[in-house]
């Protein structure tokens, strides 16, 4: 800094000459007056905030999310030091408790309120009855509590997820990891980041040098635990430098998009367990497929997410796919 001050002369306070002003108390019209716009510039003002909307249609919604993201963020991390009820849905390991509950009320509550007119797929809302079907309405695709089971026992990674989709096209993503205090987002053709900071996927195409990262899921169908634990026995002796689970989708594929691991695969999941992790991890630079290496649909329940496409063939070569039904089928009522 020395070199840039010598190029400026130097200049004491004392040796500032302020300019003395006149104040005299205005009229009120003279008040009014002055605080006046010409109406050229209150035209020039809506104009430029009606060009800011189109070309940037979603960012108040953006916007919105990352708020309301952090507020249920708060009640979650609150709700961590009270006794907690604990009821199932699917399965006996498919656990929800009123915390997933009241955070999802919280999130659509507050979401309805400022956008009347758009449309939800929330998982308790499912698991209530609510259709799980994507339409070209603006939809928020909410999980409340990603990684409820975490929840339940302390583990600490839980996160809130919220995905937003418009003509079936995912826009953003919010991933607030509320014990990490992380907030991950990503906005289609603006990147991904973590609390500001940039995110980019890892650049290894080794498999030998990469660290992977799966769940078990809840289905604890005989059938079904043995093909998960094939393909993770099968991965593992590739071998790989090592296979983590954090017990939650969105985090996963945060660590993927980040550069922490180099894919998360998954059969299972669901729809809101992974639209928002979803934008994350493709602005990151990765890439979504299917298990198969197809392309990859949200309501298929099933998803590889890597860095690069090396990583992504190479892992799928070794998944024992299994059934997992589709979340967009329209069950019957009983």
């Amino acid at each position: 800094m020395q070199g840039v001050a010598s190029t400026f002369p130097s200049v004491s306070r004392c040796q500032i000459e302020r300019p003395s002003f006149k104040c005299s108390a205005p009229t009120p019209d003279q008040g009014i007056n002055r605080l006046k716009l010409p109406p050229t510039s209150l035209q020039s003002v809506t104009q430029h905030n009606k060009t800011n909307k189109m070309s940037d249609p979603w960012k108040e919604s953006f916007d919105h999310a990352v708020a309301v993201a952090r507020k249920a963020g708060v009640v979650i991390r609150d709700a961590l030091q009270n006794e907690v009820k604990v009821m199932t849905k699917s399965s006996s390991v498919d656990l929800v408790t009123q915390t997933d509950q009241r955070v999802e009320k919280i999130i659509i509550s507050s979401v309805k309120e400022k956008f009347p007119t758009h449309s939800f797929i929330g998982e308790e809302s499912v698991a209530a009855g609510h259709p799980c079907i994507l339409t070209d309405d603006p939809t928020w695709i909410i999980d409340p509590v990603d990684g409820t089971t975490n929840f339940v026992h302390g583990f600490p990674f839980v996160a809130v997820s919220i995905g937003f989709a418009v003509n079936k096209e995912l826009e953003f993503g919010v991933v607030y990891s509320c014990i990490e205090d992380k907030m991950y987002t990503g906005r289609k053709g603006k990147g991904a980041f973590c609390d500001g900071e940039k995110l980019e996927v890892s650049d290894v195409k080794d498999i030998r040098k990469s660290m992977i990262i799966s769940e078990l899921g809840s289905n604890r169908d005989e059938e079904t635990v043995s093909k998960i634990f094939s393909t993770m026995k099968k991965i593992l002796c590739i071998p790989v430098h090592g296979l983590r689970g954090s017990g939650t989708a969105a985090t996963n594929m945060c660590l993927v998009a980040s550069g922490a691991v180099e894919a998360f695969f998954e059969i299972g999941i669901h729809c809101w367990d992974v639209a928002a992790g979803a934008v994350i991890v493709t602005e990151a630079g990765g890439l979504l497929l299917d298990v198969d290496g197809g392309p990859w649909d949200l309501m298929s329940r099933r998803m590889m997410s890597a860095n690069n496409k090396t990583i992504a063939d190479r892992l799928i070569k070794e998944i024992d796919v299994f059934p997992a039904e589709r979340d967009d089928v329209v069950k019957s009522k009983k």
